[in-house]
């Protein structure tokens, strides 16, 4: 058996032993400790996060209920509008920018008369109103009709309350006396909570603040605040960012969730109209409801649970306000991994300087098996890239180790032999001959191919009137845009033949939309020539007119020759008919000519001229030839 590992494994490997023997224990102790601290830490951070979200949504609820407190006591709110409709107005404008957590304020009547002022600067609310972008406010009156149905105007202000464009007006159904708000704040004559209902004006669900007038009970105020807003209001990422909270009703069902697919779901479910199935949502959810039964739970003590095989730490705690939604919790969940996570890194750290004053000494015994490992792989990958064709980069650097720059000089001079070997063979040929299991692919071998020929009309003239070094020039530029084309669209250019290019597609590589993909150079080769062509006029140049031959059938692919010297290449009929079809350009006066069997492979894609049958040089059978004008769009 030939064993073996790497140096620097020897050598550390002893040292580590001794190590991990002495050092283990005291480790392990520390740890320990360490954690049962973070736990605690933990809790008591988790502890005062949990109350400040509780209170800010608490806070949002007391806003809302003294505004309506507030309202109620307001004497211009009584008169059925429109009158005093200006001071309703101004007193509602005053709510909203008060109480920055309300959508919409409102006041309806025994009449069936109602007025309403929404805040429209959230963009589900601008949304759901159709508001132009400039409008802040939009405010809402329904007058009831006289044996008729309703009439609801709608208006939006500006920021300075300006009315902007004409009212909207349209019969409406709405009736607020029907409305649960409504009729709790007559039948009860004091404040109430109602909700979650669908609102009325923008149909969304909402939690609602409503009360009688003082002096008029058949006239009730009322502020809504909707439950997207809500669930803003319980964001307990500060504590974690796998932390969720939420609030659960009167029946332990959820009300609002801080994760915005889940509120997304519910406000779903409440738009439909259909009961919300609480554990579905978050698992969690029934975890709290148990703990809401538990007196030492139920007014904020912190309980460990399990949910979906991890440990949390919860907090319940109501959010009663005044009397109001009695009933209604808020519960905050938190991984417990996650309340000890910046404790378990302040002690990893700790615990890794400590190990690494333990194994300051492996560093020294291993410098030397390092630098040499090191070296030795960046040869190995320099060897890995040579052989994919990456020349990219600069090589390996030079080493203190002679051993190692010998191995590099090798490298390096047999990087340049491949690189130069690519310049002359295809490059997908090249890395399967320099693959020790892939150089049999390269052996000839029958396969389906599509063939493309081009050639320059009239070069023996171009040839003729320039120099030789122009002609280089001019034949390196439109190689070089070519053979860039055939490599976008998969070629792989078998042969430079004078002015002429032979490229096949499948062959080396695999490419089931061969036929395809050969018209489609094709096109792009005509159209970079003509832009080839402009250019050379502009610079006083020949222009490069090409014609192009396409074919498609069987064929031998592979490397074909001598055995001391071998070409990459493709023979057969399918190839001498690519030829001659190029060649046929010159009769018909047109430049990509495919035959029949292109055609069908690929009518449904192109757009083709028909030629007809045409005797081909060398070939008894007639060929049905066709012309290639373009790809077909959309």
């Amino acid at each position: 058996m030939n064993w073996s590992r790497p140096l620097r494994v020897h050598l550390s490997v002893l040292v580590v032993a001794l190590l991990i023997c002495t050092a283990t224990p005291i480790i392990w102790m520390a740890f320990s400790q360490g954690r049962e601290a973070a736990v605690l830490a933990g809790a008591r951070h988790m502890r005062e996060m949990s109350f400040r979200l509780i209170e800010g949504y608490r806070n949002a609820l007391e806003g809302g209920h003294e505004a309506v407190a507030l309202a109620s006591t307001v004497p211009q709110l009584i008169p059925t509008p429109p009158l005093v409709l200006e001071a309703k107005q101004q007193f509602f404008l005053e709510v909203l920018r008060s109480v920055s957590n309300a959508t919409s304020i409102y006041a309806g009547y025994p009449d069936g008369s109602y007025l309403q002022l929404i805040n429209t600067e959230r963009d589900y609310v601008r949304q759901s109103l159709s508001a132009p972008a400039e409008a802040n406010f939009a405010i809402r009156a329904i007058t009831p009709g006289q044996g008729m149905q309703a009439q609801s105007t709608l208006q939006f202000l500006d920021r300075e309350t300006r009315p902007i464009g004409e009212p909207r007006s349209e019969p409406t159904s709405f009736d607020p006396r029907q409305r649960p708000w409504y009729q709790s704040a007559v039948s009860s004559g004091a404040p109430v909570s109602v909700g979650p209902f669908v609102a009325g004006t923008l149909r969304v669900p909402t939690l609602a603040l409503a009360a009688p007038m003082k002096e008029d009970h058949r006239v009730v105020v009322g502020v809504n605040i909707h439950l997207q807003t809500v669930s803003r209001l319980l964001d307990p990422r500060e504590i974690s960012p796998r932390a969720r909270s939420f609030i659960i009703g009167d029946g332990d069902t959820i009300v609002a969730h801080s994760d915005p697919a889940i509120m997304g779901r519910i406000l779903g479910t409440w738009s439909g109209g259909r009961s919300v199935d609480s554990g579905s949502l978050d698992p969690g959810v029934e975890a709290v409801a148990r703990l809401r039964k538990d007196p030492r739970y139920a007014n904020g003590g912190l309980a460990e649970i399990d949910l979906e095989d991890e440990s949390y730490l919860a907090q319940v705690a109501p959010v009663s306000v005044d009397g109001l939604f009695k009933g209604s919790s808020v519960a905050i969940v938190v991984p417990l991994d996650d309340l000890v996570a910046q404790a378990n890194r302040l002690l990893v750290r700790n615990l890794l300087i400590a190990a690494g004053l333990l194994v300051a000494g492996v560093f020294g015994s291993l410098m030397l098996s390092r630098v040499i490992s090191q070296k030795l792989y960046r040869l190995a990958d320099e060897a890995r890239r040579i052989g994919d064709l990456n020349f990219t980069g600069k090589g390996v650097a030079h080493s203190w180790i002679t051993e190692i720059n010998t191995l590099g000089g090798a490298l390096a001079a047999s990087r340049r032999a491949i690189l130069q070997f690519a310049l002359y063979v295809p490059r997908e040929v090249v890395r399967r001959i320099i693959d020790p299991q892939g150089g049999a692919v390269v052996k000839g071998r029958r396969q389906e191919v599509t063939a493309l020929f081009t050639d320059i009309r009239d070069f023996t003239t171009i040839s003729e009137q320039h120099s030789p070094e122009d002609v280089v020039d001019i034949l390196s530029a439109y190689f070089e845009l070519l053979n860039g084309i055939a490599e976008e669209h998969g070629g792989t250019v078998v042969q430079y033949l004078g002015d002429s290019i032979f490229v096949v597609w499948n062959a080396p590589v695999e490419d089931i939309r061969h036929a395809e993909h050969g018209c489609r150079c094709a096109l792009a080769m005509k159209a970079a020539v003509e832009g080839l062509n402009a250019a050379n006029r502009q610079a006083g140049r020949p222009e490069l007119f090409t014609r192009f031959g396409l074919h498609t059938g069987p064929a031998v692919v592979g490397s074909i020759g001598a055995a001391s010297r071998q070409q990459y290449t493709a023979m057969g009929d399918t190839i001498n008919v690519a030829s001659r079809l190029e060649g046929l350009n010159k009769e018909f006066n047109t430049s990509i000519l495919v035959s029949v069997a292109v055609h069908d492979a690929v009518a449904r894609s192109f757009v083709f001229r028909e030629i007809g049958l045409v005797q081909v040089k060398g070939r008894a059978a007639k060929i049905d030839l066709w012309e290639l004008v373009g790809e077909r769009g959309g």
